[in-house]
């Protein structure tokens, strides 16, 4: 293959009017040359053999790759090279002539065209000069914009390889009149190609296929160019996969957030919004096509679907921190579950559960004692409970205040004092037996202070079982946030490393 300096070099000769270069000698060459040229004999000195054609081509530049209609825009040059039987001359009879440039129109040329172009006008070429040498030989560089079709695969997007394949072969010559040759083995030209943001270059090979239809015994050859891309992963990298990455981690922290700050769902919402917002967003970047899904469009999904769960779990939590003894009933599997397997599991203790039993049963044995008490008081006279005194007047009142009166009639007998003592006694008893009806009002006293202990024992059973619900509620918001935690770091993982190759550039 030329040089890219004998590239350039024949590109400006060929811009220039061929008339404009020639001198007397090159201007009777071309008559001699043309005069009597038909464009459409083929130029062989045998008919029955081919015309050997060296074909090669040189990528410039990848324009564009449209994913959505399977379309490789691309600049590249073609070069053909043959020899023209009819277009050889003696150079010392011409003045030392060597070359021509001649219009393509003017003489005969391949009718090699790419079979899968999806130009408008098919041949996207640019009709540059044939440079033609004394010797026959023709060299013919005509550059182009090439818009072929290509099969775009996005399974692994963005994280994709692409093979687009541009076949070149004759329209009408089969392979006994036109007989096809790649110029290089290695495939095309990529010495000059210009770098593109988007997509890495890793090669253009190149293949000659001969091909046998079952219309016709003749070969039909044609050369394939395939373009080996790679995407370049930097861009969707910090703008598609890293937001993403950050809006699940903010879903997963929404886990951390007290159920009584009010905020604990609106964040899991709001997370969801901006999910979605950012998804429509992202939608316009991934190629519009339903032939496969792409990697990237199921890790969306699969973060999608984890934090409109993690909305769900946060509705659930709510509904559990906010049950109690009177709307719910905390059944046997639900206790089971949430208050002593998963708590083991995830080894979660309640926080001053102790102190809060111990505070309880000195509480409970506090209201015991003084149940007891009024029990004891309620069963003696109310002068044993006014004296503070065992209640003997009960047991043996009668015998004892006869004894007493006995002795105080005695003593009245002898002595005045005496007998004046004994009527106070007697008047003192006869207050106490007047004094017994208010023990009536102790006994209703104590079915008051029943009804405030019973009352005491059923808040804090209510209590208990609201607290239950509320450490059952923490039980799930931590079992969610290690669940989702571990499910955003795995399904990160596992789109990156299941990807034909994990290089950010």
């Amino acid at each position: 293959m030329c040089t890219i300096f004998w590239r350039l070099i024949i590109v400006k000769k060929t811009l220039n009017n061929a008339k404009s270069l020639q001198g007397p000698h090159e201007k009777r060459l071309l008559h001699t040359l043309l005069d009597h040229y038909n464009v459409l004999e083929r130029p062989v000195a045998n008919e029955s053999d081919p015309l050997q054609l060296s074909f090669g081509l040189t990528l410039m530049q990848i324009i564009d790759v449209d994913e959505k209609n399977q379309l490789l825009i691309t600049n590249i040059w073609l070069k053909l090279e043959w020899n023209d039987v009819n277009l050889r001359w003696n150079s010392s009879e011409f003045g030392g002539v060597k070359d021509l440039r001649i219009p393509p129109h003017r003489i005969w040329k391949p009718d090699v065209l790419m079979y899968n172009s999806a130009d408008e006008g098919f041949d996207g070429t640019y009709p540059t000069n044939v440079v033609v040498r004394n010797n026959g030989s023709c060299l013919y560089v005509p550059p182009g914009i090439f818009k072929s079709t290509c099969k775009i695969d996005i399974t692994w997007f963005p994280f994709d390889d692409q093979r687009c394949e541009m076949k070149f072969g004759s329209w009408t010559y089969d392979g006994f009149q036109l007989d096809l040759q790649l110029q290089d083995d290695t495939g095309g030209d990529i010495s000059s190609f210009i770098t593109n943001g988007e997509w890495d270059l890793l090669g253009v090979p190149g293949k000659r296929n001969e091909i046998y239809y079952n219309c016709c015994p003749e070969p039909y050859i044609d050369i394939t160019f395939i373009i080996i891309i790679r995407r370049r992963t930097l861009y969707y990298f910090f703008n598609l996969i890293v937001p993403c990455v950050l809006i699940a981690s903010m879903a997963v922290l929404g886990f951390t957030l007290p159920p009584d700050s009010g905020e604990k769902l609106s964040l899991g919402v709001t997370i969801l919004l901006s999910l979605t917002v950012f998804l429509n967003m992202v939608a316009e970047t991934m190629p519009a096509t339903s032939d496969a899904v792409p990697l990237l469009g199921t890790y969306f999904n699969c973060i999608m679907f984890m934090v409109a769960s993690s909305v769900v779990s946060t509705i659930l939590i709510l509904n559990y921190h906010h049950r109690n003894a009177d709307t719910h009933e905390m059944s046997p599997w639900i206790k089971t579950i949430f208050l002593h397997w998963l708590p083991c599991v995830l080894r979660m203790s309640r926080p001053g559960m102790e102190a809060e039993a111990a505070a309880g049963g000195a509480r409970n044995k506090t209201l015991q004692l003084r149940e007891l008490e009024l029990k004891e008081r309620s069963s003696k006279s109310l002068l044993a409970n006014v004296l503070d005194i065992d209640d003997d007047f009960r047991h043996h009142g009668g015998s004892a205040a006869g004894t007493f009166l006995r002795g105080g009639g005695g003593a009245g007998a002898g002595d005045d004092s005496s007998s004046t003592g004994g009527g106070t006694l007697l008047h003192g008893a006869g207050a106490a037996g007047s004094c017994l009806g208010p023990h009536r009002e102790l006994t209703l006293i104590l079915k008051e202070l029943r009804v405030i202990t019973d009352k005491l024992r059923k808040e804090d059973e209510a209590a208990e079982v609201t607290n239950d619900w509320k450490f059952a509620a923490m039980v799930v918001d931590r079992l969610c946030l290690i669940i989702f935690t571990l499910f955003t770091v795995i399904a990160t993982i596992a789109v990156l490393f299941s990807a034909p190759h994990i290089i950010v550039t």
